[in-house]
This record gives C-alpha cells, sequence and structure tokens, in this order.
C-alpha cells in the first residue's frame, strides 16, 4: 500500500472543533511537524477534511 507524507503548514486557531481533532487523530500537533501515514480510505478522508490546513506528498 502506499505511503502519504503529511505536513501540516497552518495553525488551528479560530478552526472548528472537528477540524483540530482531525489534526490531532492525523498526529500533527505543531506547525512544520510531518507524519507518515498509510494512505487508507479512512486516512485519505481525514486528509481531504483539512486539506487547508496541511500539505501532503506520496512516498514511492
Amino acid at each position: 500500500m502506499a505511503k502519504i507524507k503529511v505536513t501540516k503548514v497552518k495553525s488551528a486557531i479560530n478552526r472548528t472543533q472537528r477540524q483540530k481533532r482531525t489534526l490531532e487523530s492525523l498526529g500533527l500537533k505543531k506547525i512544520g511537524q510531518v507524519v507518515e501515514h498509510e494512505a487508507t480510505s479512512s486516512i485519505l478522508g481525514m486528509v481531504s477534511k483539512v486539506n487547508h490546513l496541511v500539505s501532503v506528498e506520496e512516498i514511492k
């Protein structure tokens, strides 16, 4: 399965509680923090909900 690298690029201040919890469940706390995940449908769904706060790149 493919892997993706997710980087937090914007702050979660003034965001909804749902978006803040989504970032936490992805493992992102600080701006600039990078995490790697398997590209499952649940992870991709979470990333799409906060795509304005993160950047995503595929790892081959």
